[in-house]
Parts: structure tokens; sequence; C-alpha cells
């Protein structure tokens, strides 16, 4: 058998692992259930892989990112791991397929959907399948107490019982000790000491918190003075557009991302950034998951995250290299409000919940009692147009009624086009077709050559390129090719789905128990007071801040957020002025004092002092009912006896 670095080296050319890497594969080679709770960027994806192709069987990845999964079991079978994955999204034909593979031997890698589970019928296809590693992607999942509980997640005990032979590997990249305990008891972890842990200091990432009502030109401002690389975070898909045209107008390289673009649009604005033919990507938390880009060196939270364990995430893609980078997150006064507001958007009403479950059976056509083990496509537009429905609210309520099991909201999944050659080879030289379908099949199995024993990816606008004609002609000959069963073609497609796993019930039956409503909503509370803290804190280490979080006792300050910073230039000016009393009216009476006639604004007396706006506004305003100080247009201040 190959040794661990044999496999690195073979399949993805690497030398050596990362920290914590060897150790979590030998735990799960020796036969150990492991967690493994690794920062992002960290290579969790590593973990299981490299264990996949040691071992004789299947490993099982379950992991909730379809995207992310898609894009996993591409780049495996690029570099020739035999690899498939199962999803709501994919035809009957192709899951058939996929398990097939398993059952024969022709797979290492099986990745799929948590909500698979769910499906007894599913269930049951599994245990013929020779299962030898279980994978639980994102375990925070599986917790009541994480930031993205999901219940289909506690079926995996199930899935445990049909393979008591096969450890599980449990990865995340951030948990609390309260969510890491829940985690293995949840997992029936037979022995808890095989946790593997690096520390979620990242030593090479300044972290900063800058206050400005005018974010847009802080935003400039701080993308004009960080050279190299950035993503800039927002909530909003119609703000990603805005942002990157302002960065542009600014002659900064940008671009925007968000789930709504179709699949090449996302690929090619992806592959401009990783390239460096865009340097400022601004996105929403769409964006990065799966993205391997080292040498990223600013992160902007442009709208705060309503968790640490998510910002944690997301900055966390800054300096993967190990270069300096920062994490700057941008707040104004509003955005402590805003924080308690989207509590309440995340848990609407309990009547409005039931009401939204009535109108998707509504708008969906499904009768009492009807609708099990089916998957609908659904037009949030319409349908938010039809019931004069609030986007926010209404997708809280469906995420919520996933949460409680009556049917799983899929977000917006991107789907490629792809096909399969269903005629047998003898049977394409009877085929009487005309002219321009016969060079498109003729092309295709020129191009395709693997299409006669599984599904193949497909671009229809390279065919029509090659072929001289519209997409549309070839999109009308593939549906042709399949009308005659030459080929099976599926299209590609961006839509949101709903699978009703269980049958449509009355609205007064629908009832939200208090792990997925009232506990989660405590949870969630929780959650948003300690993000407030950690941006509008002024005395306390942002590190520190971060780490307490997540159950760590850092001995010391990090000396590089810009807390730290402050306090540093503080000591400095405590030394340089000598005052008595408030030290920094002190110090803005000596920067003052030296200041030219129109006098100096707010920003510049922060960046000499180090202090952050708002203590520096406090200083002022008792300067000024001092009559000390007088305060100008442009945010600009000067001593009273300035002439």
């Amino acid at each position: 058998m190959q040794t661990p670095e044999e496999i690195l080296k073979r399949y993805w050319g690497y030398d050596s692992f990362r920290p914590m890497q060897r150790e979590i594969i030998e735990s799960v080679l020796a036969g150990h259930d492991t967690l493994g709770l690794l920062p992002t960027g960290g290579g969790k994806s590593i973990t299981f892989q490299v264990p996949a192709m040691a071992i004789d069987g299947l490993t099982l990845v379950i992991t909730p990112l379809i995207s992310l999964m898609k894009d996993q079991v591409d780049n495996l079978r690029e570099i020739g791991i035999r690899a498939y994955n199962l999803h709501s999204a994919l035809t009957r034909r192709e899951s058939n397929l996929a398990l097939t593979r398993c059952r024969l031997g022709k797979a290492k890698i099986l990745y799929l959907s948590p909500e698979r589970l769910q499906i007894a019928s599913f269930r049951h296809e599994l245990k013929s399948l020779p299962v030898k590693l279980i994978v639980v992607d994102e375990a925070h999942c599986i917790s009541q107490w994480g930031y993205d509980f999901r219940p289909p997640y506690l079926k995996i005990a199930e899935i445990r019982r049909m393979f008591p032979d096969a450890p599980v590997l449990a990865l995340t990249a951030s948990a609390t000790a309260e969510v890491i305990d829940d985690i293995m008891t949840s997992l029936h972890f037979a022995d808890r000491s095989h946790v593997f842990r690096l520390s979620f200091s990242r030593k090479n990432i300044s972290y900063v918190a800058r206050y400005d009502d005018f974010k847009q030109n802080q935003l400039v401002h701080i993308v004009e003075r960080v050279p190299g690389t950035a993503i800039v975070y927002t909530r909003s898909r119609k703000r990603t557009r805005e942002l990157s045209e302002l960065l542009r107008k600014a002659r900064i390289s940008a671009d925007y991302y968000h789930a709504g673009l179709t699949g090449e649009d996302k690929n090619a604005k992806q592959n401009r950034w990783k390239s460096g033919e865009t340097r400022v990507i601004v996105a929403t938390n769409a964006f990065g998951m799966g993205i391997d880009k080292a040498d990223v060196r600013l992160v902007i939270h442009y709208d705060l995250p309503t968790s640490l364990e998510e910002y944690y995430q997301e900055s966390g893609r800054a300096g993967r290299d190990g270069r300096e980078s920062y994490a700057v997150v941008l707040a104004a006064r509003s955005d402590a409000g805003l924080l308690t507001r989207r509590l309440s958007d995340a848990f609407p009403p309990k009547d409005f919940i039931v009401k939204i479950y009535e109108n998707v059976c509504i708008f969906l056509n499904i009768s009492m009692g009807e609708g099990a083990n089916m998957l609908f496509e659904f037009n949030m537009e319409a349908f938010l147009q039809r019931f004069k429905l609030q986007e926010g609210r209404a997708r809280s309520a469906l995420q919520l009624l996933t949460r409680a099991g009556y049917f799983e909201f899929i977000e917006e999944t991107e789907t490629r086009s792809r096909l399969m050659m269903v005629m047998e080879r003898q049977q394409l030289y009877g085929l009487r077709l005309e002219e321009h379908t016969d060079e498109l099949l003729q092309l295709i199995l020129r191009t395709y050559t693997g299409i006669f024993a599984d599904y193949e990816f497909i671009s229809e606008s390279l065919l029509a390129y090659r072929l001289n004609v519209s997409e549309r002609s070839v999109y009308e000959d593939l549906i042709l090719l399949g009308r005659m069963h030459v080929i099976h073609y599926v299209p590609r497609k961006t839509t949101p789905y709903i699978y009703f796993t269980i049958p449509r019930q009355p609205g007064r039956d629908i009832l939200l128990p208090k792990p997925v409503y009232e506990q989660r909503k405590v949870q969630m509370a929780r959650r948003i007071d300690a993000m407030r803290h950690f941006v509008f804190d002024t005395d306390k280490c942002r590190v520190n801040t971060m780490l307490r979080y997540f159950d760590e006792n850092p001995q010391c300050d990090c000396g590089k957020c810009d807390v730290c910073r402050a306090r540093k230039k503080m000591d400095a000016s405590r030394h340089k002025v000598v005052p008595e009393g408030n030290i920094l009216e002190d110090s803005i009476r000596y920067i003052l004092s030296k200041a030219p006639q129109e006098g100096m604004t707010v920003a510049q007396v922060c960046t000499i002092t180090g202090a952050s706006p708002r203590q520096v506004i406090a200083a002022v305003r008792v300067m000024s009912d001092a009559l000390e100080v007088e305060i100008l247009s442009g945010s600009r201040i000067r001593m009273r006896n300035r002439i």
C-alpha cells in the first residue's frame, strides 16, 4: 500500500502535508473516529481524500455545499480519482448510474447531500455499497447549538449502524466547545480522544475595524492603500454590482459575484480573479468555498456578518500563503441596530411561517396529503410577486421549514449541461438525420469520448463555435437527439428547488420544535451579541475577543489589530507629551498646536493618535464644550486661539 506522502505526491504534487493533516490521516487509517478542526485554508479536503485512496473501498462524504461538492468531483476526476456526487438536482438516471459505479467498486469517493439520507429508499440502497470510511464535512451542522444546524445531519447516525466497521471523520473550520461535544455525541463517537485542533489564531492577518457612515469612500481608500488581490463581502446581490462599479470608476480592476449568476459567468469571473486579471472581487458569501487562492492580501466586510463563525471563515481567506494580510470590517453607526433586526428577519412570527408553507403548496399545486418524495423547481421571484412577500423574511421561513423537516429548500443550484449516449454504437450507423444534426452528433462523438459509459459535461457554446452555428440551433438539435433516444441530454439550469420529504400537512399541524425555533433564536442572539462586541468594542484586542469565543485562552494581545496598534501609539504619545489629565485630549491639544491654520480632519488626528473616530469625536466634543477647540466644516478641527 502507498504511504500517505506517496499518495499526496502522486495526485496533488505536494511533497509534505500542512500542519495537523498528517495526524488526522494517521488517526483515520488506524480506524479511529476522528474530529478535525482546521481553520479556513487549512486543507480539510486532503485529510479525507488521501485516506480514500489508501483504503480498499468507498469513502462516503456528506456535505451540505452542493456547489463545492460538484467542484471537488470535477477536480478529482481531472487528477485521475474516480469520484461521483448525489444531490437533488441530478436526474434519476444520473443517480442510478453513480450508485451502480460505486456498487461495482468503480469509484473511490461518493459525495452526497445530507438531505438524501432522509429518503428511506435511498438509505436502503446505501447498504449495498462497500463503504469503508464516512466523512462528515461542515460537521457543526449536526449540532443544534451550531450556527448552521441542519436536521438531516442527524440521519448520519443511522448510516453508522449500516457500516459499523467504518470510522467517522468529522471536519469543521469553527466550533465552540459546546458544539464540539455535541458533534461527537450526535455521531456516536466510540472514543473522544482523537480530536485534532489547530489554533484559530492567524498570526499573519491584521484585524481592523473602520467606523464610517460613508462606507463607499472608506472602501475605495482602503483598497487603494493595500496592494494585492482582495475580496469585498456584502450581503446584497445588487450591492455587489454597485460596489464593483464604484471601484472601477476609481480605476481599480474589480468584478462582482453572487449565487444568481450562470455557471459560465461564475467560472469566468473566478478565473479572471484567480489569474490576477481582476484584482478585486465584490461578492456575497456564495464566493469563497473551495476557492484556493493563496495570495489574497485583503478581505473587507462591507456589511457585518451575523456571527463570528461566519466572519472567521470569510476573513480567513486572506493570507493563506502566510504573508502579511488584512481583514477589515467597515461599520457605520446604524450597523449595530441592523444586526438586531437581522434576528427578527431570521425568525419571523410562527403564523407567518405557517402561511408561507401553505403558499408554497398552493404555488406548486400540491394537494393535501400529496407531494411526498417529489422534487419541484421553485421560481422564487414569481412566488414573491404572487403573494406580495418580502424576500428576506420569506427565505428565512423556507429555511426554518426545511430545518423542521417539512420540505427541503435548495437555494439556487447551477447544473451544467451534460449528456450520455443511450443508443448502441452499431445502431448509430442506421440513423437518418438532417445534415446539421448529423454534423453535431459526429462532433459530439469526437469531442466527448466517454459518453457511452457515463455522463459528460458539455458546452453548447463550444459546439456552436466549432460548427459555426447558433447556440439555439445546437440546443434544438440536442433536444431532437434526445427525443429520438440517441442521447440523454440534461440542459443547464440555474434554479432553486423544493423537495417534499413528507406529504403536505394541514396548516394547523405545522409545528416548529424548540430546537428549530426558540433555542436557535437564543443562540443567534448570542452570536449577534458576540459579533457586535467584536466590531464595536475598542478597548479589547480583536484577535483575543475572537479566540475566547472559540474557547481558546490567549496569553497575550496580538499586537497587530487596530485596537492593539492604537494602544501602542497612545503609550508612545504618553511619553512624548507628558500630559496631566486625559491623555487623548492632551494629545489632541499638542497635535492641533502644531497644525496649520485651517486645522486638521478627525481622520488625520485618528491616524496620528491611533485612537478610533468615536474616541476622537468624544474628546473633541468635551474640548469644544470647554471652548478649547472649534469644529469646522468637513470634519476639521482647530484650537480656538488660532486665527
